[in-house]
């Protein structure tokens, strides 16, 4: 499996969002009620949904966040040996949330990655990346 990031490109097709979001200077990350794992926030982009419009739906639907900052970092691709798939990564900061999970059994706060991860070859190059695009800001 390779991941590889692009500029963002409001021609390509991307099928996936993903938003690594802090709260109160932790990172977030979200247990499907269907997984013992955990996610980075993120899901399909729906027919006829802008990316920030999916992005935006996701992070209410698995967080309950009502006061956000969204920032589109960049297009990134996965391919598993027939093509990539595409997905725009985003980072969020979280203000405000509610307990308005459809989906989501559990929500956890902390400095670094868990462990138990779902997408354990993807995750923690899209966390890395957001962490590069941050660490950049402060240049």
């Amino acid at each position: 499996m390779k991941v590889s990031f692009h500029d963002i490109d409001s021609k390509r097709k991307l099928k996936y969002v993903v938003i690594q979001a802090k709260y109160k200077g932790q990172w977030v990350f979200v247990r499907h009620q269907d997984r013992s794992t955990w996610e980075i926030v993120g899901g399909h982009i729906e027919v006829g949904e802008l990316p920030l419009e999916a992005a935006k739906r996701e992070l209410n639907e698995e967080t309950g966040a009502t006061k956000y900052k969204l920032e589109a970092i960049c297009d990134y691709g996965v391919d598993q040996g027939v093509g990539p798939t595409f997905g725009r990564l985003y980072y969020g900061e979280l203000f405000e949330m509610e307990n308005l999970q459809f989906e989501i059994e559990e929500i956890i706060f902390q400095d670094e990655l868990p462990e138990n991860l779902t997408y354990k070859e993807i995750q923690p190059i899209l966390h890395q990346r957001v962490k590069e695009y941050l660490s950049e800001l402060t240049l």
